[in-house]
């Protein structure tokens, strides 16, 4: 049965030393953020997921959810007690308003937590996810009335909350939903229909579940412009918040999926079931980005957790399992073989998943910061210069992110040989699970599209150019420190390939929007290298200020050099390869007619 142990000591080294979040302690929500109470808040995190939720990871997925002929579910064995601690321990509400019962602390902080609950058990963690994304469009537009009825019991965990956008007949276009919702004389809504892929649709958990729910109106425009959102909740809701009959939407069935077999992704049908607009009519699309854009986030999150999961594993599997000898000679003469670990690909394949999960922690959690930022931060210029760079990221590190988090999940997974392919060491669960993090919230090649037809040249590139700027002023002030030249050198040799492959995208994109299409994702992994080593580049300098002045943990942070030095070395340069591949253009790409593939 696999193990997990929360790096809370690496997560306390990024918020502290490398964010260092104290200074922010004149904005809300960080007043009170010391060291010691971050610490708390992560060894407690790290209690309820090490101890309740990781245990369940292995059975839940065997056992997965089980749908009942009155459409209702249940989850499976163990979950429903786990959620009860989650909510009782007021995990649900940590980054929410304390106007409706959160306890307001920085989303830099829940995201820590968030990690802890992938890595530990990812469909459990799937059913408050979900909900931080719907309480999130209700209090971004919706009314006063709607917040103070639906919010104060989501926060309190007592409903959860999802996001049906998905029909039979439409994915990515949601130009083609076909949805439909007829207003009543009450100022109500009946709402008719079917979503399909519904994470956490319907389940036990909870006593009510509020459906974000994307339907069209009789007289509705075409396409995305005729999109309106509405709160479908599954009971409907008295004037004094008790539940009250049945709503009329029913699970059809729970879809038989690859992986996270314990969350109930569920079809949906919507029979005249009542709805209350959320926001505008016919604006539904960009309410529902609310919530799109902090689920692409936490998927990013569900990326590096789940790599980190397998690594852990992997590194126990290969200090313990004894094959062969070492190239360099005999390191286990007591032993009849030397562990796998003394090998150079064996130690290949679990640098790569090592470098990776620290550099991404690092990004996501600035990420973070810089979505607390864009709240409330004193000057409307540095909120304004936070959201740009948290929008031109976002498909970044979803894309990226959860490319990688499957790449290294099934190299940890190989370590163990054929033992990794037997589910009782619950390597290939992680494989499983880790694979819908590439194809849901958007597929990859859609964040790529994102990236460069909409995040690179919103507001005339300034996203893009605020980025540029953040790395090439810590190149120019560290260019004479040669304790990081491995790190500015190779990080400087990578901006420039960003900014080349930028302005190629500028000159060639227009005059062939195909060149656009067939350079995004190689320009998204580019982009992700330079993210990704822009934060070892700057966990180095605080690494090597640190051995320098003296500290009473010189293995973390020369253990910290070691890693980062790979990552720059044999990972950093594929922005080169990529940069040729973007170039290459869309000739060969769109050269086979489609009768011959």
């Amino acid at each position: 049965m696999p193990s997990y142990n929360a790096p809370v000591k690496d997560m306390n080294f990024v918020l502290n030393e490398v964010l260092n979040i104290s200074k922010y302690s004149n904005l809300p929500g960080f007043t009170d953020i010391t060291p010691d109470l971050v610490a708390a808040i992560l060894e407690e995190g790290a209690k309820i997921c090490e101890n309740e939720l990781a245990p369940l990871n292995l059975s839940g997925d065997r056992e997965g959810c089980t749908r009942h002929e009155d459409g209702s579910v249940t989850t499976p064995k163990g979950f429903k007690e786990a959620y009860h601690k989650f909510v009782e321990g007021g995990w649900v509400g940590l980054s929410d308003s304390p106007d409706y019962g959160g306890q307001g602390l920085p989303h830099v902080l829940a995201f820590c937590v968030e990690e802890m609950m992938v890595s530990s058990n990812m469909a459990f963690a799937m059913y408050p996810g979900l909900s931080a994304g719907a309480r999130a469009a209700i209090e971004a537009v919706g009314s006063d009335a709607q917040k103070q009825k639906f919010l104060p019991p989501m926060v309190a965990g007592e409903w959860t909350g999802t996001m049906n956008l998905t029909e039979p007949h439409c994915g990515t276009d949601l130009g083609m939903l076909r949805t439909k919702a007829e207003p009543e004389s009450d100022g109500s809504y009946n709402i008719s229909g079917t979503k399909i892929f519904i994470s956490s649709g319907e389940h036990d958990l909870a006593e009510n579940i509020i459906h974000l729910v994307l339907a069209r109106l009789p007289d509705a425009p075409d396409g995305v412009k005729g999109i309106s959102l509405f709160i479908v909740p599954k009971f409907n809701v008295n004037d004094d918040n008790s539940l009250a009959e049945r709503n009329g939407v029913v699970c059809g069935s729970i879809e038989e999926k690859m992986g996270i077999h314990a969350n109930s992704t569920c079809v949906l049908n919507f029979d005249s079931a009542k709805g209350f607009l959320l926001g505008e009519a016919n604006k539904g699309l960009k309410a529902m980005f609310i919530m799109m854009n902090a689920a692409r986030i936490g998927v990013s999150v569900q990326g590096y957790g789940l790599s980190e999961v397998a690594y852990q594993n992997a590194v126990e599997y290969a200090n313990d399992r004894i094959q062969g000898r070492s190239l360099t000679g005999v390191k286990a003469a007591d032993k009849a073989a030397d562990p796998i670990i003394v090998h150079p690909d064996v130690r290949r394949m679990l640098m790569n998943a090592k470098s990776f999960n620290e550099a991404a922690r690092a990004a996501a959690l600035w990420c973070a910061m810089l979505v607390d930022l864009s709240h409330k931060a004193e000057t409307e210029e540095e909120r304004q210069s936070a959201d740009d760079i948290v929008s031109l990221l976002t498909p970044v590190m979803k894309g990226v992110f959860t490319d990688r988090g499957y790449e290294f999940a099934t190299s940890s997974q190989q370590v163990y040989g054929g033992h990794g392919y037997v589910a009782e060491w619950g390597m290939e669960q992680f494989v499983r699970d880790a694979r819908i993090t590439q194809i849901y919230e958007g597929a990859n090649g859609i964040q790529a599209l994102d990236l460069v037809g909409r995040k690179l040249p919103a507001h005339g590139g300034r996203g893009i150019q605020a980025f540029f700027k953040l790395v090439g002023r810590f190149l120019s002030d560290n260019k004479d420190n040669e304790k990081l030249a491995v790190f500015t050198t190779t990080l400087s040799a990578a901006l420039s390939d960003l900014q080349t492959a930028t302005m190629w995208l500028m000159q060639n994109a227009m005059t062939n929007p195909d060149n656009a299409g067939a350079g995004s994702t190689p320009f998204m992994h580019l982009f992700g290298h330079v993210l990704l080593g822009f934060q070892w580049a700057q966990m180095a300098k605080i690494s090597v200020e640190k051995l320098d002045n003296g500290t009473d943990d010189p293995t973390f942070f020369e253990d910290k050099l070691i890693t980062g030095r790979y990552y720059m070395k044999r990972r950093l340069p594929e922005t080169k390869s990529l940069l040729a591949e973007l170039e290459a253009g869309a000739e060969d790409v769109m050269a086979l007619d489609a009768a011959n593939f």
